[in-house]
C-alpha cells in the first residue's frame, strides 16, 4: 500500500467520526422538540446513519481490496527481491569465481617474474661484483697491463696460427715485446706492445674546469707520446723487424678520445711509424695479416709446386712412350693372328677335298664298280 492510499483511508475515517459526531450533537441539541420533529429528526437520522453506514461499508470493501492488491503487490515484489537477488548472488559468485582464477593466474605470473627479478638480481649482483674487481684491476698499473696483454693475446691467438706469432719474445736488443708477429721480408716481423693510459683519461674525464681540462690534456698527450716514443726506440729494429711497430691501446672509448681530440698526437705517432690500434682496427690489422701470410706460404709453395709439374710432365713423355710401343705389340699381334687365320683356311680347304675323295671311294665300292686309281693329290702347304 502506497503513501496515497493510506490517506484516502485515514480521511475517510476522518468524515464518518465527524458525521458520527455531528448527529450525535444534532440529537443532543433537539432532544428538546417535540414529537413529530423528533421522529422527523430521527428518520433523518436514521437515513444519515445508514448511508453513513453504507458509506462505511463500501469504504472497507475498497480497503479490503487495497489490502489484498497491497498484500499481492508485496509478494511479487518479494518474489521479484528474491530472483534479483539469487540473480545477483550467482553473478557475483561467478565474478568471485573468474576474480580468483584470474588472481591465481597473476599470482603465479608474478611468482615467475619474481623468480626471474630474483635471478637478474643475482646476476647484477654478480656483475657488481666483478666491477668492482674489473675497477680494482684498472686501478693498479700492474694489474692494468697485464689486462692489456690477456686481451692482446686472446685476439691474436684468435685469428692467426700459432707458428705467426710469439708472445713475450726477446729482440736482440735484449727488449722484450709483448707480441711479435712474425711476416717474411718484406716487411719483416711486426712487434705489439699493449699500453693502458687509463689514469690520464679518467682525469681528463674528470675536470671540470678550463684549467683542470689543459692539464688533463697535457697529462695525457704526454703519456701517449713516451708510449710511442718507448716502443719506437725499443721494438722498431733495423734487420730484425719491420719498420713500423703498433701500440695496442686495449680501450676503445680512449682510442676515440685519442683520435678525435688529439690528431696531432695521432700524427706524431705517424712520423715515429708507431700506429696506434684499438681491439676493433687491431682484429682488421690482423686479418690482413693472416692473408698476406697465406700468400706468403702460396708463393712459397709455387717452386715446390713447379717442380712436381715439371716431373708430371716427363712421366706423361714416358707414358706416352710406353703406350707406343705396347700399341707396336698389339700391331705385330694383329698380324700374327691374321697369318694364323690364313693357314688355318687352307688347311680347312684341303680337309674337305680328301674328304670328298674319300666318299666318291665308298660310293663306287657299293655299286659293284671297281674304283680307278686315284690321281695323285699334290698338297701344297704354305
Amino acid at each position: 500500500m502506497n503513501i496515497d492510499q493510506t490517506m484516502m483511508i485515514l480521511i475517510g475515517m476522518g468524515v464518518v467520526a465527524l458525521l458520527l459526531i455531528g448527529v450525535l450533537v444534532l440529537i443532543n441539541n433537539r432532544s428538546r422538540m417535540d414529537s413529530e420533529e423528533r421522529r422527523i429528526a430521527a428518520d433523518k437520522t436514521a437515513d444519515t446513519i445508514a448511508s453513513v453506514m453504507q458509506m462505511n461499508a463500501g469504504l472497507e470493501a475498497r480497503i479490503k481490496t487495497m489490502a489484498e492488491s497491497h498484500a499481492m503487490q508485496q509478494e511479487e515484489l518479494k518474489r521479484t527481491m528474491h530472483e534479483r537477488l539469487d540473480a545477483v548472488g550467482r553473478q557475483v559468485g561467478k565474478s568471485l569465481n573468474e576474480t580468483n582464477e584470474k588472481t591465481g593466474e597473476s599470482l603465479e605470473k608474478l611468482k615467475e617474474r619474481l623468480a626471474v627479478i630474483d635471478e637478474a638480481q643475482k646476476n647484477i649482483t654478480d656483475l657488481s661484483g666483478q666491477m668492482v674487481g674489473l675497477q680494482d684491476i684498472l686501478s693498479n698499473k700492474q694489474a692494468r697491463g697485464a689486462f692489456g696483454e690477456i686481451q692482446l693475446n686472446d685476439l691474436v691467438s684468435a685469428i692467426l696460427p700459432p707458428s705467426a706469432y710469439e708472445f713475450q719474445a726477446t729482440l736482440e736488443n735484449k727488449a722484450r715485446v709483448d707480441c711479435l708477429i712474425k711476416l717474411p721480408n718484406p716487411p719483416g716481423s711486426i712487434a705489439v706492445d699493449a699500453k693502458f693510459p687509463l689514469e690520464s683519461y679518467h682525469r681528463l674525464g674528470n675536470a671540470e674546469t678550463d684549467q683542470e681540462k689543459k692539464q688533463a690534456q697535457s697529462a695525457f698527450k704526454t703519456d701517449i707520446l713516451k708510449h710511442v716514443k718507448d716502443i719506437s726506440e725499443k721494438y722498431i729494429i733495423h734487420g730484425e723487424t719491420a719498420e713500423s711497430a703498433l701500440m695496442f691501446l686495449p680501450s676503445e672509448a680512449v682510442y676515440a678520445e685519442l683520435h678525435s681530440n688529439f690528431s696531432d698526437v695521432v700524427e706524431k705517432s705517424y712520423r715515429a711509424k708507431v700506429w696506434i690500434v684499438s681491439p676493433t682496427t687491431l682484429m682488421a690489422t690482423l686479418n690482413t695479416v693472416r692473408a698476406v701470410l697465406k700468400d706468403a706460404r702460396m708463393r712459397d709453395q709455387a717452386g715446390i709446386i713447379q717442380k712436381h709439374v715439371m716431373t708430371l710432365m716427363e712421366d706423361m713423355d714416358r707414358l706416352d712412350q710406353r703406350i707406343g710401343n705396347l700399341r707396336k705389340h698389339f700391331d705385330q699381334a694383329d698380324k700374327d693372328i691374321s697369318q694364323i687365320e690364313t693357314s688355318s683356311r687352307k688347311i680347312q680347304s684341303k680337309a674337305d677335298t680328301i674328304e670328298k675323295i674319300q666318299l666318291e671311294e665308298v660310293d663306287d665300292i657299293e655299286d659293284g664298280i671297281e674304283p680307278k686309281p686315284a690321281a695323285p693329290v699334290k698338297l701344297l702347304v704354305d
